[in-house]
């Protein structure tokens, strides 16, 4: 089965002083075991990068190029399937925005959702279940909990 990757899940792997790291790296490596894949958009390699780099939120945040270093890694790994926000993502991102009445600080996990939904990815890692559980689509697993 195929896991989207919600970006707070791949800065929890990533970032060791992360609270829920440990919890995050545990399931990467039973998926793992399992044969699972995950599905990873560009969206979220960008908005990974932008928040492991910012001294604001990260008590020791990592170099761009230290950055860039893991969000490649992940992109090339071979249990990684790639998807992007092609026109039907960008419809059906459109149309949850306006039928669940969305603001502004939703754009980024609505447009990644229609791209995992549009990719025929269900399941989705993330510790912010309520933003994805609105569209009735996905079966949530929280790393976090």
């Amino acid at each position: 089965m195929t896991h989207g990757v919600d970006t707070d899940f791949l800065v929890a792997v990533e970032v060791r002083e992360h609270p829920f790291h440990r919890r995050a790296d545990s399931l990467v490596n039973r998926l793992l075991d399992e044969n699972h894949t995950f599905a990873l958009a560009p969206q979220t390699l960008a908005e990974f990068i932008h928040v492991v780099t910012d001294l604001r939120r990260m008590p020791e945040p990592l170099s761009m190029d230290e950055a860039i270093d893991r969000a490649e890694r992940w992109w090339h790994a071979a249990e990684v399937l790639r998807v992007f926000p092609e026109g039907e993502a960008a419809i059906g991102f459109l149309s949850w925005m306006r039928e669940h009445r969305l603001g502004r600080k939703r754009l980024l996990d609505t447009l990644l959702a229609a791209t995992f939904f549009r990719a025929g990815v269900r399941r989705m890692i993330t510790n912010n279940g309520p933003d994805f559980r609105v569209f009735g689509v996905f079966e949530i697993i929280d790393y976090a909990s």
